[in-house]
């Protein structure tokens, strides 16, 4: 536990180049999440709706994009949830498969991958992971609340993308 507790995991340069640009997670990280949901839209739809940072304030609640120039690999962009200001970098800008990030809020480090499968029927399995890390983390927040967190988020983006499949 003690171990877990205080640790902050690589560089935030290694965590984008060798974890998130290759598709991967922090799994020694003290919080670990993932979680997955079907959105009855084709992956088109729900990678136009994900992709479409500038829009997310609009169907997720407690998001607000502050900065925002080009949704491509290395491309940075700040934005807020629930108040904390998030610094973030894109990793992987894969049209309709993958969009992963990593970022920095009062010292912790991130990845979030969000990986689009198309499934029979025209729907979209869409999976969420993430790692988190930083000394004395699991102390402030737990693995309950970035799992709910995950769960919020993907429940909205399932309502925007098939809200716009059924227009």
């Amino acid at each position: 536990m003690a171990s877990k507790l205080f640790y902050s995991g690589p560089s935030l340069s290694v965590l984008h180049d060798d974890y998130a640009a290759r598709g991967r997670i922090d799994t020694d990280a003290p919080l670990v999440s993932t979680s997955h949901l079907v959105v009855d839209a084709p992956v088109g739809r729900v990678w136009e709706v994900m992709a479409d940072l500038a829009s997310w304030p609009s169907w997720s609640s407690g998001i607000e994009i502050v900065e925002l120039s080009h949704v491509r690999p290395g491309a940075p962009f700040r934005w807020k949830m629930n108040g904390v200001t998030l610094r973030s970098r894109f990793a992987v800008v894969d049209t309709e498969r993958e969009l992963t990030w990593t970022g920095t809020f009062f010292g912790y480090k991130a990845v979030d991958r969000h990986v689009l499968e198309p499934i029979e029927g025209g729907r979209t399995r869409v999976t969420i992971e993430e790692s988190l890390a930083g000394p004395l983390l699991p102390l402030l927040y737990g693995q309950g609340k970035l799992r709910a967190n995950h769960e919020r988020w993907l429940a909205d983006l399932r309502r925007a993308a098939e809200a716009g499949a059924q227009a």
